[in-house]
């Protein structure tokens, strides 16, 4: 029986999801208004995560937070997100894809108000963890209802592109928008701002998105929603806390074992049930799985940047928030630029050579940003940046239609479900990864420091802590406050550059996998592609 807000039969214009790709039925007519709703939906939640990195410095004096609290500002909603992405795609799948995008757009909202009255790190990251919840709902939603509206090949291409670049706009509007609001008002109302835009962009699903389901989705796999995200979370949590207890401690070898134990299950639990939460078999089709570990180790390369590029901006560079988020600009028109671009481009080259170039573009890039200094032209920043979006941006999009055209239209949402875990998956893993890497080398660098190591116990500690503690450290040190200034600046700029060279290799790792086993060329046809 038809779940929907009044029980009926689905109208001509309600693309039926269970309608095969061998007989498609014709695109929705009112299909390029629906993508203007669905991107507004899909850009509330891009907009938060930028704008909360450019909010690290701040939240870092504000709420008093260290650096492994930052991590975890970010990562609660990333980790939320991710654990929860297959099951909203079934759920949506299930009841309806328009009525799950309403929730997800309200439980967003609501909770975005709750982050902003907040008063302590640790209430924020409860926060977060929450709004997690209502993006989870979101994403899938809104990927699977662009794949129903747009049955023709060449248009779903171009429609993934724009939801791609849509991701542009919000890195770009992001750090602008976060920053000209700390310079005006409380940190608060960097999640206030999200109010509005939800509340749009849900009268608009309202009255302009038509619903779609797959009646036969099977029932949730509780165990293997579980198992995946108890798993995720092992794996975060002991990287998150490895520089704590030490690499090879006792604790964080455990750690890294116990995720390992629960994936396994995971794995072994998704084979024997009847309904699994993961098919873990459509990792058989190369053009899926090679499309998949693209996109996570781009996403892995893109969180990692942001997480540090907007605290050099602030902390080693001096500039303030809105500053740093006007020069983060051309990371942001270059992804979109890219995204839009793309699929052209596979048209005549192919998607190996665009998505496994785009790696390697993003590799190269890293490199190059891992040489930064206190003094770097801006200019040649730019240039980093570029290389970097482009890059980006020419992976994400002809990637993500290839994990989407390898599926049927009455799976588009567990296809969609997947592409944006394996995002959100690739953007936790890069926070904790590089987070971590960074703070290990840091606190190393500082090491070497008379300065430093001449502080009294609580203030080494807290700039052991907290880049942006060295802000309140130095005004108490008088003449040493130059060098000490140099010497957390010079720590700061060593973890940055082993981190990029980290995010470099898992960059360079997924355009060789992508180059070995991603299809040349999509296949002519709306079938899916078995290899």
């Amino acid at each position: 029986m038809s779940i929907t807000p009044e029980a009926r039969p689905l109208a001509a214009t309600d693309v039926a999801s269970t309608t095969d790709r061998s007989g498609a039925p014709p695109s929705d007519p009112r299909r390029w208004a629906i993508l203007v709703v669905v991107c507004v939906a899909v850009f509330v939640t891009t907009l938060d995560g930028l704008i909360v990195n450019i909010a690290l410095p701040t939240l870092s004096t504000e709420l008093s937070a260290n650096t492994r609290q930052l991590q975890w500002i970010v990562d609660a909603y990333l980790l939320v997100f991710t654990g929860l992405l297959l099951a909203a795609g079934g759920l949506g799948d299930r009841f309806g894809r328009k009525r799950t995008l309403i929730i997800g757009l309200t439980v967003f909202g609501a909770t975005s108000a709750y982050a902003g009255t907040v008063g302590t790190a640790g209430e924020l990251i409860v926060a977060r963890a929450l709004m997690g919840i209502g993006a989870a709902a979101i994403f899938p939603a809104t990927l699977a209802i662009i794949t129903n509206v747009f049955t023709e090949r060449g248009e779903r291409a171009k429609a993934i592109g724009i939801w791609s670049a849509t991701s542009g706009v919000g890195v770009a509007a992001g750090p602008i928008a976060g920053g000209w609001l700390l310079e005006h008002f409380w940190w608060g109302s960097i999640f206030f701002v999200n109010i509005p835009v939800v509340v749009v962009g849900i009268a608009a699903t309202i009255a302009i998105v038509p619903e779609s389901r797959d009646e036969s989705t099977p029932p949730l796999d509780r165990g293997g929603l579980v198992l995946s995200i108890a798993s995720i979370a092992a794996l975060v949590f002991t990287i998150i806390e490895a520089p704590v207890y030490g690499w090879l401690s006792g604790i964080v070898l455990g750690g890294f074992a116990l995720s390992a134990v629960l994936l396994a299950a995971f794995i072994a639990w998704e084979l024997r049930v009847q309904h699994p939460l993961l098919p873990v078999r459509i990792f058989e089709n190369l053009r899926f799985s090679a499309a998949s570990v693209s996109v996570t180790s781009a996403f892995f390369a893109l969180f990692g940047f942001v997480f540090l590029i907007t605290q050099y901006f602030q902390l080693v560079r001096g500039y303030t928030p809105l500053q740093a988020g006007v020069r983060t600009l051309p990371v942001a028109f270059s992804i979109a630029a890219a995204s839009v671009l793309s699929p052209r481009i596979v048209e005549r080259v192919g998607t190996k050579v665009v998505v496994a170039g785009g790696l390697a573009m993003m590799a190269a890039g890293f490199v190059w940003v891992s040489t930064a200094s206190a003094q770097t032209p801006y200019i040649e920043i730019v240039g980093q940046m570029l290389l970097l979006g482009l890059g980006l941006g020419s992976t994400t999009a002809p990637a993500t239609e290839s994990i989407m055209g390898s599926l049927t239209l009455d799976k588009a949402g567990i296809g969609s479900a997947v592409n944006d875990t394996t995002r959100e998956l690739g953007g936790t893993l890069g926070v904790a990864v590089v987070g971590s890497v960074f703070s290990s080398v840091y606190v190393a660098a500082l090491a070497d420091s008379s300065t430093v190591a001449a502080l009294p116990d609580a203030a080494r500690a807290a700039t052991e802590e907290s880049v942006a503690a060295a802000g309140t450290v130095a005004p108490t040190l008088g003449e040493l406050a130059g060098v000490y200034l140099t010497d957390v600046s010079d720590a700061f700029l060593s973890g940055l550059s082993v981190a990029c060279l980290v995010v470099a290799g898992v960059a360079a790792a997924g355009s060789l996998f992508a180059l070995r086993y991603l299809p040349a060329r999509e296949r002519p046809t709306d079938e899916p592609a078995t290899g």
